[in-house]
């Protein structure tokens, strides 16, 4: 097989390990969350820690992938997380117990990270190797791809079953999508040198830039938890006996599917900083179009922009972290993800702490754009103010 030929099903298993350990063990929960509210009694508050401990999840997995640097033990916990994902998404749908679901949704958090980071790190990694171009813009449309598969599955597919029932088909899906996923994704290059024998050298970042990059991605951790997690039901809470919700979720899926490709192409452009400076502007004016009006019409063009630029976000951000350590790129990319990882713990608890308070969701939108706002702020700086590295280090490319 030619070195093109093999480069296409690592990217297709790459979007695949995507759609089934976050699109699935993460996404599912969103549209199921309403079902789940209705039929199984689950509360508002309850609703919010489930969430919280699928980020809580994700975060314990982005410490295991910021301190790992074997890359046998990294391919091996890909291959965990793929199990992963089918079996607890299996298992929410046979127990209604609160406390088990926590559990559930904790191990899931971190199959997640186990698909996005050390899965990311991996493909990153193998097109180094083979002197490919270093971007990830196609690997990370399965962001996107994830939520708007579990949108159309749960909105055309599954709405007629019960949510025991939907849970059960998503793991079906999930171990679909993980045959190829598990089968087309080598085993890693542990020689230290590309194919053409160029050594794979990490430069790391001066300290003020990666402390200001980390909390600007924190920011955009908060905006990204509150709104995925909750859209669904804030606007069903706002239209009742409406598809408004899971329309919305749906085109925040759509947008996000080739959002990282397009983005792609603007850093080719304008570079990384410029480009998130761009996207994080677009991301805010995402998340305060909802709050300007209940009309659908509102609802949906801000979940376009969120979706076309949230995904875009995360995929500049962990491209430009691989960049910085390409023979190991999931260490830089496992450090970022701590921020948006602690981001995604404390926003959707204390989202469902504001909403159990006020009786709606509403409040949780006006903190997810504040805090997107400071993010905005931090990047501008960034891009303006900070070197990016301590010294002008030789050979480094521009941001």
């Amino acid at each position: 097989m030619s070195s093109q030929a093999q480069r296409v099903r690592v990217v297709i298993a790459g979007i695949l390990s995507l759609l089934a350990m976050v699109g699935v063990a993460r996404f599912a929960y969103t549209p199921l969350l309403p079902v789940m509210q209705t039929e199984a009694n689950l509360s508002i508050i309850a609703g919010g820690w489930l969430a919280a401990s699928n980020y809580l999840g994700y975060f314990a997995g982005a410490l295991v992938a910021a301190s790992i640097s074997s890359l046998p033990v990294k391919d091996t916990l890909y291959r965990t997380g793929l199990l992963l994902a089918i079996v607890t998404t299996a298992a929410m749908g046979l127990t209604e117990s609160v406390w088990l679901w926590t559990l559930l949704r904790f191990v899931a958090g971190l199959a997640s990270a186990c698909g996005l980071l050390i899965g990311s790190g991996l493909v990153m990694h193998w097109l180094l190797s083979y002197d490919f171009r270093p971007e990830l813009g196609i690997h990370f449309a399965g962001l996107g791809g994830g939520i708007l598969l579990v949108s159309v599955v749960a909105e055309f597919l599954l709405s007629g079953l019960s949510w025991e029932r939907q849970w059960h088909a998503f793991s079906l899906l999930a171990l679909l999508l993980s045959i190829p996923a598990w089968l087309w994704l080598p085993k890693p290059n542990l020689s230290g040198v590309s194919q053409s024998g160029k050594s794979l050298q990490d430069m790391p970042p001066s300290k003020l830039f990666f402390y200001l990059i980390m909390l600007a991605y924190f920011c955009a951790g908060v905006g990204y938890a509150i709104i995925t997690t909750f859209i669904v039901a804030h606007i069903n809470q706002l239209t009742p006996d409406s598809q408004s919700g899971i329309l919305a979720f749906l085109l925040l899926g759509l947008a996000a599917a080739p959002a990282c490709f397009i983005w792609d192409r603007i850093v080719r452009r304008i570079g990384f900083l410029k480009a998130l400076s761009w996207a994080f502007a677009l991301q805010l004016a995402g998340a305060t179009l909802p709050m300007l009006s209940s009309a659908p019409m509102w609802t949906y063009a801000g979940a376009l922009l969120f979706g076309g630029t949230f995904v875009g976000i995360v995929s500049m951000v962990l491209t430009m972290a691989g960049r910085f350590y390409p023979n190991k790129p999931a260490k830089m990319m496992g450090k970022m993800t701590l921020s948006y990882g602690a981001a995604q713990i404390l926003a959707p608890a204390l989202a469902g702490v504001l909403g159990d308070i006020s009786g709606s969701y509403m409040s949780s939108f006006y903190l997810s754009a504040f805090v997107l706002a400071i993010g905005l702020v931090l990047i501008l700086v960034i891009t303006y103010w900070v070197p990016v590295f301590a010294d002008d280090a030789e050979g480094a490319e521009p941001l």
